[in-house]
């Protein structure tokens, strides 16, 4: 059971959601929690059910579901109990909306999870998340964050061995060329980007710009700054919301980080700064503008991690396509000012906006775990008063490729980063590991198109 006082704290807002659920005549509330892959996973119930299951504690699912593989599989783990226990599912309010592309009410909301004693799990990626926050807390410091999510629009692909073509537009013709930032060529598919944005207005997700990326029909939507786990919670929503947006057009939205061979990579940069918990005053600059030791730190925090920190940043064996030279994503973390060819670059800006951009993350990966991995290398560089490199000059593409280069890499560098398992949990990294691992190995029991195409009758 829950200690009294939080337990006090969910009835009062059950009575809350209860209220809100019947003045919008909701019959049902989907219940959701991100895996480590960030699918969506969970239940879906009667709403009135969904009232009871927070007084009896009837709204549980198996630990297990943090050890399945993105392809529906689950590892066999020492970190979890083998008699698969079930968590206990705690909605979280905020994050409660309307799901606005069904005919009948329907209602969504984001759920943390908790052991029988009321404890969080550790290995569930949103708790992960809510960790490093915790620690940030415990300095005074809160972190800020602004994610920006690019994605592509594709045709229906319902063969996978088929490669991925571009959509048809309002024009009657599919998109041939890149169109870096055209308003006539997102004007294509404007009647999707309406649904979007309405959906997201429905579900009071905080999208700021649309503009087209520089692939054939690649498009990128920035969020506002705010707190981690709110723009956590509004990218995991985000992408769940474009898919159906996309669908309701007979198009599919894909996150892959490279759908395409000859087109460039599709991001979830993150821009993140660090302010005084008290003050609300940015600890990135002073009052005339002068970077912080604690920036400069913190830049040298993610230069140090960020490569052992790979796994939750590039999740799969796809990711590692994105990340390859003149194409719009980086190969190493030098940091640079207004520098995009640099894996790290500071934006121009007043003391007030003053911030790092992270262009490492793909777009398929898990946004808790992009968040919660990011602001932790930072935070170990600022605890420990670290110094970056000097700033980068002219493009970062003519210096030395210093990322893992396939996911076998990156998984052996998290096992050894000492540092990362204690900000992240260790429980939690063997895990993802494990899972990543297993991904790997079935990824290594298919045989591709190029093997066909080039093997098959040459060797």
């Amino acid at each position: 059971m829950p200690p009294p006082i939080l337990f006090l704290f969910q009835r009062c807002c059950m009575s809350e959601m209860d209220s809100w659920l019947a003045e919008r005549r909701i019959t049902e509330v989907e219940c959701l929690v991100p895996d480590m892959s960030g699918i969506a996973r969970g239940k879906i119930l009667p709403s009135s059910k969904f009232v009871r299951s927070q007084v009896d504690n009837s709204l549980r699912l198996p630990e297990s579901i943090f050890t399945q593989t993105v392809t529906g599989e689950f590892v066999d783990s020492d970190v979890t109990d083998p008699v698969e226990p079930d968590v206990i599912l705690r909605p979280d309010p905020t994050t409660l909306s309307v799901v606005p592309w069904y005919t009948e009410p329907t209602a969504q909301v984001v759920c943390d999870a908790f052991d029988r004693k009321g404890k969080p799990v550790p290995i569930a990626p949103r708790q992960v998340l809510r960790q490093v926050i915790d620690l940030y807390a415990a300095r005074g410091w809160k972190a800020l964050v602004a994610p920006e999510l690019e994605f592509y629009l594709v045709a229906k692909n319902v063969d996978p061995d088929y490669p991925l073509q571009p959509p048809i537009g309002r024009s009657g013709r599919p998109e041939t060329g890149r169109q870096s930032y055209g308003i006539d060529a997102v004007n294509e598919f404007d009647p999707i980007f309406e649904d979007i944005y309405k959906y997201c207005d429905v579900q009071d997700l905080d999208v700021d710009t649309l503009i087209h990326e520089g692939g054939t029909a690649q498009v990128e939507i920035n969020f506002n700054h705010s707190e981690p786990l709110t723009m956590a919670d509004q990218a995991f929503l985000f992408k769940r919301t474009v898919r159906q947006a996309a669908l309701r057009h007979g198009v599919y939205a894909t996150f892959m980080a490279k759908p395409y061979s000859q087109e460039p990579g599709s991001a979830m940069h993150i821009h993140q700064s660090v302010v005084d918990m008290e003050t609300g005053r940015n600890l990135f600059a002073t009052e005339d503008g002068t970077d912080t030791p604690l920036f400069m730190s913190h830049i040298a925090g993610l230069q140090k991690y960020l490569p052992g920190a790979m796994p939750l940043l590039a999740p799969n064996v796809n990711s590692y396509r994105r990340l390859v030279r003149h194409m719009s994503a980086p190969v190493n973390l030098h940091w640079g000012r207004e520098n995009r060819t640099a894996g790290l670059r500071v934006p121009e800006s007043g003391p007030e906006a003053r911030r790092v951009e992270n262009r490492v993350p793909g777009a398929d990966a898990n946004p808790y775990l992009v968040i919660a991995a990011s602001l932790a290398c930072g935070y170990i560089g600022m605890v420990n008063g670290l110094e970056p490199t000097n700033p980068v000059v002219g493009s970062a593409y003519r210096l030395k490729f210093a990322l893992p280069r396939y996911l076998p890499d990156a998984l052996n560098k998290l096992n050894g980063a000492d540092d990362l398992r204690e900000v992240l949990g260790d429980d939690f990294v063997s895990l993802l590991i494990e899972v990543k691992q297993a991904e790997h190995d079935a990824y290594q029991h298919v045989i591709s198109a190029w093997e066909r195409e080039h093997l098959l009758l040459n060797v």
